[in-house]
């Protein structure tokens, strides 16, 4: 779907003033060719909308926030250590890293010091886990039964901490007093211990032992206090028993608030923990929430919100949970959650801007959000999320007002915030400057040049979109209006150049879009319909043209002007686009064909291991789960479970569901499964010849040559790492028979350990020449040539995919030794500025170490910690370079 993030400070329309069916009729050749367009036409079509405003923390120098809060991390009391892993999540979120910012909020749960944090972190995980309740079926059936997030018992977390006066006995001589006293309610009265009902709290000590004149009485009329008979005699129970054992919920209700009001704080306690355990339903929850929180029980109040949490998002449609959480004021959140309350917003706002970002719910959870921030860092967070919401919701003063409080508590990147507004405001020239501003005044990142160019035309906005996609070439907005603006020039071939470029190394569905739209003015449709096939995969429910038209639609549109193929022709275009690696193509033949009879298990497993290779794991995932509904037989549907195991971590599980498949029937994917499996997860070098006898079956199976070719290229892998190279090279040419076209690459690593170089550079040429996508075949020919060439071979390979770390890793490691330091940190600084990565800070940080720059060291590896914290040798180098620290 569309990011709702987008923005609103564009002066024209950034819908397309355009009927998508106009450009399609049904008949072909309705539609003009795209020569005789007028220019006008073509930019009312081809139109890219502004970059969106992220609503995430954006830290100018992430890597020196990680270093923080990681040394933060060791030297904190364990109270303040899920505040900092929500702060790292905050973080990785920023940086688009899924992986990482689960792992932080798992950290987050496992550190949480109070039961508030430990619902929050909980709920929050069980939300990012929506859609996996398969994979815990699985897990079930294999008898490894995951129990993360069931309800907490609230009350044996929460102990009591009751402040109760030490009830001293005053000296008075009061021989005719007696020792019971009798309350009156209304025309009964019930019999009282007095020195018990005098423990129950300091108010009734006095009143029945201190200097009131009840303290001489032994009728006392409690009718006007607000409780019943049925209250006062259960009360009269618990002085004696301590117990409210049998006690209805409604006398129960009644008695707290009594409680409450006369300070016994043991009956209070008692009540709370009553009603805490009746809770067990949204119902419950919502009626005495209320009660929790004007009389101040807090296991009452926590017991209510773990059941909100636990439903989540699906609470946020009830009307009165909605309430509850956005009429709170101070008093009521400390009582609800405790100190956690900036968590608590958090994750509420997170669930609200997913649903809508417009809503008015989405802004009240995000002003709780502003009340409930403590340090500067929330306030940034806090005052730019609001802001983001505030400009969509065209609240423009209010917007304002908390972009410059983001951007004053240090948050520069909410300064894009303000410049869309400052240019709503006709105040262009100052939006510009106010982007110098930041240029100047910080180390210069892409977003910032991109947002720049927003201010600017001509040359200055081409600079500026150049110097941003060379700061950060994963930004999509400087080659979508590159590639829009040489359209409209009629450069067609420079045009689906510059969107290729991006979709060379990151599947972005606003870039297919775009292409899609040239395709379409281009009539050419078979091109156009692989694109919005591809999106489809990627994206069931997108909507194009700015959310105006479901994406199915315009295939639909589209399909009329495509000669349909048969099964056969299918699978000839399946091969050719497979053994080309063009990815998307394959992906595009494969949605054509789940429309026939095929069988659609085998073809959206097929589907799951292309989108893996495009690096888009919750689609591939997606796609999995739909193979293993769609399994024609038994034996089939455990090899998907297997593999839906395996992609989740789970090795041991996804083996065994392999060999219940085998016992079923023998198949090539049950093989070929187990082999691959055992393969990745053992360390024992042993195992493989038990590799190779599961692979030797897996191609004595039926299979086509697509599987096929991707055992033998597997195979001839495990024979490499054994060192039988005849048999390695005899497994890769047959795979290249059955056009395999990555086994190229395996026999260029044959013909390299035979000590012949030339015969592996020109081995993988031939990939090179063969494949559509070929950063990788580059980066692995770069091995097999001398300085020059190899330094040819990894620019090539950054040109094509610059989040390939590799070529900078080598090329700073080659400055390195030639004692050009600076380069060669510079080298590496430039890929960690958009990237995130293990290799390349581990690399700086020992550069750093070398020429003496400790600082610089230490927060390198206290960084790439944060990425993983137990990497065994950035340990080693920590605790190397935290000794030099003076």
């Amino acid at each position: 779907m569309k990011n709702p993030f987008l923005s609103e400070s564009c002066k024209e329309a950034q819908i397309h003033a355009l009927n998508p069916q106009s450009w399609l009729q049904v008949e072909r050749g309705k539609v003009s060719k795209f020569s005789t367009h007028s220019s006008s036409s073509i930019e009312s079509f081809i139109k890219v909308s502004e970059p969106p405003i992220i609503p995430f923390f954006k830290p100018i120098d992430y890597v020196e926030v990680l270093a923080q809060i990681h040394e933060e991390l060791e030297f904190c009391p364990p109270s303040e250590r899920s505040n900092l892993y929500l702060l790292q999540f905050q973080v990785f979120r920023g940086l688009g890293e899924v992986k990482l910012l689960r792992r932080s909020l798992r950290s987050a749960w496992q550190n949480a010091s109070t039961v508030h944090e430990k619902l929050i972190f909980g709920a929050w995980l069980k939300y990012e886990k929506q859609g996996e309740e398969l994979i815990a079926d699985l897990l079930a059936s294999c008898g490894k039964c995951v129990q993360e997030f069931v309800p907490l018992d609230i009350s044996s977390q929460l102990p009591a901490d009751l402040f109760v006066n030490a009830l001293e006995t005053i000296e008075t001589v009061r021989t005719h007093v007696s020792s019971t006293v009798f309350f009156h309610i209304g025309e009964e009265k019930i019999a009282c211990d007095r020195q018990k009902i005098a423990a129950l709290s300091a108010p009734f000590y006095s009143m029945l032992n201190g200097c009131f004149m009840e303290s001489l009485k032994e009728d006392i009329d409690l009718s006007e206090n607000g409780i019943s008979l049925s209250s006062m005699r259960a009360i009269n129970e618990f002085s004696r028993t301590g117990s409210l054992e049998g006690v209805s919920p409604s006398i129960v209700l009644e008695i707290l608030i009594f409680a409450n009001k006369f300070c016994c704080e043991r009956l209070k306690d008692a009540c709370d923990r009553k009603l805490a355990s009746l809770v067990s339903s949204r119902q419950d929850a919502v009626d005495l929430m209320e009660y929790a929180l004007e009389e101040s029980s807090p296991v009452l109040a926590a017991s209510c919100l773990q059941v909100f949490l636990h439903q989540l998002p699906d609470c946020l449609n009830d009307d009165r949970v909605i309430k509850i959480f956005s009429n709170t004021n101070k008093k009521h959140r400390s009582i609800m959650v405790g100190p956690a309350s900036f968590s608590l917003y958090c994750l509420l706002s997170e669930v609200a801007m997913n649903r809508d970002p417009r809503s008015d719910i989405t802004a009240c959870f995000l002003e709780q959000l502003v009340e409930s921030a403590v340090t500067n860092r929330q306030r940034q967070l806090a005052f730019h999320q609001l802001g983001c919401v505030r400009l969509l919701r065209k609240e423009y003063d209010k917007a304002e007002q908390l972009f410059y409080a983001a951007f004053n508590e240090g948050h520069a990147y909410s300064v894009a915030g303000l410049a869309r507004l400052g240019f709503l405001k006709d105040y262009k020239l100052w939006s510009y400057e106010k982007l110098s501003s930041v240029i100047s005044s910080h180390t210069p990142l892409g977003w910032m040049y991109q947002e720049r160019s927003l201010y600017c035309e001509g040359d200055k906005k081409w600079e500026d979109l150049e110097k941003a996609t060379e700061l950060d070439p994963t930004l999509n907005y400087p080659y979508m209006y590159r590639a829009a603006s040489l359209m409209r020039r009629q450069n067609v071939q420079a045009a689906l150049g510059e969107i290729n470029r991006i979709l060379g190394f990151k599947i972005a569905l606003e870039c297919l879009e775009l292409r899609f739209c040239f395709y379409l003015a281009l009539e050419n449709y078979q091109s156009a319909l692989r694109d919005v096939q591809a999106i489809l995969t990627l994206s069931p429910e997108y909507r194009m043209f700015e959310g105006q038209v479901a994406a199915w639609q315009l295939r639909t549109l589209v399909r009329a002007h495509v000669e349909n193929w048969t099964t056969a022709d299918c699978w000839l275009q399946l091969y050719d686009r497979w053994s080309s690696v063009d990815d998307i193509g394959s992906l595009s033949v494969i949605y054509q064909m789940l429309e026939s009879d095929a069988a659609k298990g085998v073809l959206y497993f097929r589907q799951s291991l292309l989108l893996l290779r495009l690096n888009c794991p919750d689609a591939a995932m997606r796609s999995l789960q739909l193979a293993h509904q769609h399994a024609s037989s038994e034996h089939e549907r455990l090899v998907y479970e297997g593999w839906i195991l395996y992609d989740m971590g789970h090795c041991e599980e996804g083996l065994r569901k392999a060999e219940e498949s085998i016992h079923l029937k023998r198949s090539f994917e049950a093989y070929f499964l187990k082999a691959y499996v055992l393969a990745d997860s053992s360390q024992d070098p042993s195992c493989s010849s038990t590799v190779v006898s599961f692979l030797e079956d897996a191609l004595k199976c039926p299979s086509d040559r697509l599987r096929k070719g991707q055992a033998l290229n597997n195979l001839g892998s495990v024979y490499v790492d054994c060192g039988k190279l005849d048999l390695a090279a005899d497994c890769y040419i047959n795979a290249l028979k059955i056009r395999h076209t990555r086994a190229h690459q395996g026999l260029a690593r044959v013909h390299y350990l035979r000590n012949d170089r030339n015969a592996a550079y020109e081995e993988m040429t031939k990939l090179i020449e063969k494949a559509q996508n070929n950063a990788s075949a580059y980066e692995k020919r770069s091995e097999y040539c001398d300085r020059e060439l190899t330094k040819a071979d990894l620019e090539m390979v950054t040109r094509l995919d610059p989040l390939r770390v590799y070529p900078y890793r080598y090329r700073a490691a080659v400055l390195m030794d030639n004692h050009k330091e600076k380069e060669a940190i510079a080298e590496l600084s430039r890929a960690i500025a958009f990237k995130a990565d293990l290799h390349l800070l581990h690399l700086r940080a020992a550069f750093h170490e070398h020429i003496g720059d400790v600082s610089g060291a230490l927060r390198d590896c206290r960084a790439s910690l944060s990425l993983d914290p137990n990497h065994q040798e950035m340990l080693e180098l920590h605790s190397r370079v935290n000794s030099q620290e003076p």
